[in-house]
C-alpha cells in the first residue's frame, strides 16, 4: 500500500461540480481508501490569460494500485467528464488529475514523472496539499512548509459553487 496525493483541477463546465464529482469518484477505486480531502481553492489559470479561474483541490488515498495503473485510473476519470486531450498546453479544461505524489518514491517515466514536475513551485498545489499534509516531505525538494515561502499569494478557499 502507498499513500499518494493526486491533484484535483477544473475550469470548465461548472468547476465546482466537475471536482466534487472527481472527489466522489477517487473514493471508489479499487484496493484504495480516501485519507484526506483539502478544501477547494479558486486559483487563477497558469497558462493562456482569458480563461476562467481554476477550481482546485488535493486529496490523498491509501492505495494497492501500482503508479502506473493509478495514472490509467486518473486518466479515465478525466475522459468520463469530458476531458479532451491534445488540446492547448494549460488550456481551459473540464478536469484535470495530477499524481503528485506516489509514498516517498520518485520516477522519471515517459509516462509518469514524480514527484509531479512543477508541484514544488505551484501555490495551488502546495496550499491544499499543505491543509491535509502539513508534515510532508516532498522527495528531491524538501518540506512542505518551507516551499510555501515561495508562493506569491496566498489561494482563496471556496465553500460552494460561487
Amino acid at each position: 500500500m502507498a499513500t499518494v496525493y493526486i491533484g484535483l483541477g477544473s475550469n470548465l463546465e461548472n468547476p465546482y461540480a466537475q471536482v466534487t464529482q472527481a472527489i466522489g469518484t477517487l473514493t471508489t477505486l479499487p484496493g484504495s481508501h480516501c485519507l484526506a480531502v483539502s478544501s477547494l481553492y479558486r486559483s487563477p489559470p497558469m497558462g493562456p490569460q482569458g480563461q476562467a479561474d481554476y477550481v482546485n483541490a488535493v486529496m490523498s488515498l491509501q492505495t494497492a494500485l501500482s503508479a502506473l495503473d493509478l495514472l490509467d485510473c486518473l486518466q479515465s476519470i478525466e475522459q468520463q467528464q469530458g476531458r479532451v486531450r491534445g488540446a492547448e498546453r494549460w488550456g481551459p479544461r473540464t478536469l484535470d488529475l495530477d499524481l503528485l505524489l506516489y509514498g516517498q518514491q520518485s520516477f522519471d517515466l515517459p509516462r509518469l514523472k514524480i514527484p509531479h514536475p512543477g508541484l514544488h513551485e505551484r501555490s495551488f498545489v502546495l496550499y491544499p496539499l499543505y491543509e491535509i499534509a502539513p508534515t510532508l516531505v516532498i522527495p528531491g525538494h524538501g518540506a512542505l512548509k518551507n516551499l510555501l515561502q515561495y508562493c506569491e499569494n496566498a489561494l482563496e478557499v471556496i465553500s460552494d459553487e460561487s
